[in-house]
């Protein structure tokens, strides 16, 4: 069984507070692009067995593939441990840039899985909320309106199809940092960045804190606005930056201009996906 992982950006992010939990409220509107990770699934002897074709992505215990497949076995209340099941990832979407990817391969785990042994949607739902506050989104795709950890999720309108240039930096940024940070920087906060005008021109809270770290977040944010972008920002806890775009012309020009800026980075071109079509490529 051969199933797709779709990306997302961010296309705001606020942040308001930190929760008893861990976490923090915040709400955000979350918006699926073409970009996409590949997961072959198929019976297998043995205990789990997971491959990337990306070096860099751990295939063990901490990888939310095998986390998802896990997961999904206990909620069916099967016993022992995953076992009968190989998976490849074909792995596209970069790792730790703030587009869900990781997030996103788990939610495509639990559809594959769950048709392969049967288990009905609301257990599948449940793994889907034990595994982190992004996954829930990927069950609905489209433009979504996210509140309290991101995971109350409430369907928005689609907008309307835009190109998306996708420019991922050298450097990599981990959202626990990414909110560490956030949480560090709010503590001894000016009025100059707390609000006023400065924080309605920001369409991410994230940005100003792991700019500070990364400043060339912001560089990047600068020449896809030069290179006539409509909105530009970091997306998530980065350190992917995307800036949107009417034509395919226009973000390919974009993305050739922004990609040959020294240090290199990486540009991608690609667009954004409604619900219906989500559903349609995910196999939801």
């Amino acid at each position: 069984m051969r199933v797709r992982a779709f990306a997302k950006i961010n296309l705001s992010l606020r942040v308001l507070g930190k929760r008893q939990d861990g976490y923090h409220d915040v709400r955000t509107i979350l918006q699926s692009i073409r970009l996409h990770d590949t997961l072959t699934i198929r019976r297998a002897p043995g205990e789990l067995r997971i491959e990337c074709d990306d070096p860099a992505m751990a295939c063990d215990r901490t990888n939310l593939v095998w986390r998802a497949a896990d997961a999904l076995w206990r909620c069916a209340r099967r016993p022992g441990t995953v076992h009968g099941i190989a998976i490849h990832l074909q792995k596209r979407i970069p790792i730790q840039a703030g587009l869900g990817g990781g997030s996103s391969d788990a939610a495509a785990t639990l559809r594959a899985l769950a048709r392969m042994w049967g288990v009905d949607a609301h257990r599948v739902r449940e793994a889907a909320v034990r595994l982190g506050a992004d996954v829930p989104y990927f069950f609905e795709g489209g433009t979504v309106l996210g509140l309290e950890r991101g995971d109350a999720l409430f369907p928005l309108l689609d907008r309307p199809r835009a190109w998306v240039v996708i420019v991922v930096p050298a450097f990599r940024v981990s959202t626990p940092d990414a909110y560490r940070w956030w949480d560090a920087d709010r503590a001894r906060r000016t009025g100059r960045l707390a609000g006023g005008s400065h924080r309605a021109a920001i369409a991410n809270d994230l940005q100003p804190s792991v700019t500070k770290r990364f400043p060339a977040i912001s560089r990047i944010v600068r020449q896809l606005t030069r290179a006539g972008s409509s909105e530009a920002a970091m997306s998530g806890s980065g350190s992917a930056v995307f800036g949107l775009f009417q034509t395919r012309t226009a973000a390919m020009q974009a993305a050739a201009t922004v990609g040959r800026e020294s240090p290199p980075r990486l540009a991608l071109v690609t667009r954004t996906v409604s619900r219906a079509e989500y559903r349609r490529l995910a196999g939801n």
